[in-house]
């Protein structure tokens, strides 16, 4: 026990010991991090509106998940000591969590097509497969739950690329469009396009899929 305790002080690096620049890397408290947490706690609450069909209130609660979506990454690029290992992780999973929540509702409202929301949701699966899997690989022995989880040990972070960027775009769009229709009673060519919107998210959906796949998105530190 001793001997795995002081392999794990000597393998993560002390925080304190580090420049002021590079402490907040390690941080749990930002306000980034409070920020998506409270993103999602919000989504079940979505979620729940869209099944009700209270598509008013649901689509301006989503809104404003979206507009803290931005508001978190302004915060962690452009304050000092609020982008952490902990938030490149935490965010990409909210952002998920929002969306599968928010295609799952939807189809069953009847907003979205079944298809489309099962390519979401095996993509999303597969990236938190592989993405455990990942750390598993770049982490040093001893392996425990603890070290695990804990980002100064074999840092590793989570770096989009760019299509997986579009890809989240497309589908915020997508979800957005699709739940103001009922709301603001679109025309059909509107509706057209939204159809339209659905197959290019489909595309870049399976394609940034493939790139995570490959390692490009997760790097270790």
């Amino acid at each position: 026990m001793l001997s795995s305790r002081r392999f794990q002080e000597e393998k993560a690096p002390k925080v304190k010991s580090l420049p002021p620049e590079e402490r907040g890397r390690y941080k749990v408290a930002t306000i980034p991090n409070a920020i998506c947490a409270g993103r999602i706690a919000a989504t079940p609450l979505i979620g729940y509106l869209v099944v009700q069909h209270h598509f008013t209130p649901a689509f301006a609660l989503f809104t404003v998940a979206g507009a803290s979506d931005l508001l978190d990454g302004w915060i962690a690029r452009n304050v000092p000591g609020q982008k952490s290992l902990l938030g490149s992780v935490l965010d990409p999973v909210a952002d998920k969590l929002l969306i599968s929540t928010m295609f799952i509702t939807m189809t069953h409202a009847g907003l979205i097509p079944l298809p489309l929301t099962s390519i979401v949701i095996l993509r999303d699966v597969c990236l938190i497969a592989g993405g455990f899997y990942k750390r598993y690989q770049v982490m040093s022995p001893p392996y425990s739950l603890n070290r695990f989880f804990n980002p100064q040990v074999s840092s590793m972070q989570v770096v989009p690329t760019m299509m997986s960027k579009i890809n989240t775009v497309l589908q915020l769009s997508l979800v957005a469009l699709a739940l103001a229709s009922p709301v603001f009673d679109f025309s059909v060519a509107a509706n057209e396009a939204i159809f339209a919107l659905g197959c290019a998210t489909a595309v870049t959906t399976v394609y940034s899929g493939l790139q995570y796949a490959s390692g490009k998105a997760i790097k270790k530190l």
